[in-house]
């Protein structure tokens, strides 16, 4: 059974700046890995069709395919956890979310839908995420 992870886009102000920050990363080479402290412990879940769902100035906006996950250091040399994200970013229904810290698990009927599907174009993220709480979407 599949399982998500919500996490928080620190210092991402739009889609667009996530975008961009990951691109600069690709083009410096290797590949996009989010370092994390602790391991996953319903990684089979994730590994399983999993995403990341980026949440941007409280709204979540996009998603990214785990690949893999591998043993990481973080900057002061302690173990962690890589979580090894596919380069393309899809978009996502827009939804408001509470601000927490680290990640969560997100159930896979709970995720929202990509844009594909839930068509709101060219709409502002917190526009089209405040429609869909008022049930207009």
């Amino acid at each position: 059974m599949t399982v998500h992870l919500k996490k928080l886009s620190v210092g991402s102000q739009s889609l667009g700046n996530l975008r961009d920050w990951q691109a600069l990363r690709l083009a410096q080479g290797g590949r996009l890995v989010h370092v994390t402290r602790n391991r996953p412990r319903r990684a089979e879940e994730l590994l399983d069709g999993g995403s990341i769902y980026w949440i941007i100035k409280g709204v979540v906006t996009a998603r990214q395919a785990i690949i893999d996950l591998a043993e990481a250091q973080r900057a002061d040399g302690t173990p962690a956890c890589g979580i090894v994200l596919s380069p393309e970013i899809i978009q996502v229904a827009p939804t408001k979310m509470r601000i927490f810290q680290g990640w969560r698990y997100l159930e896979a009927k709970d995720a929202p839908p990509d844009i594909g599907t839930d068509d709101t174009g060219d709409m502002p993220a917190e526009l089209a995420a405040e429609l869909r709480n008022l049930g207009i979407f």
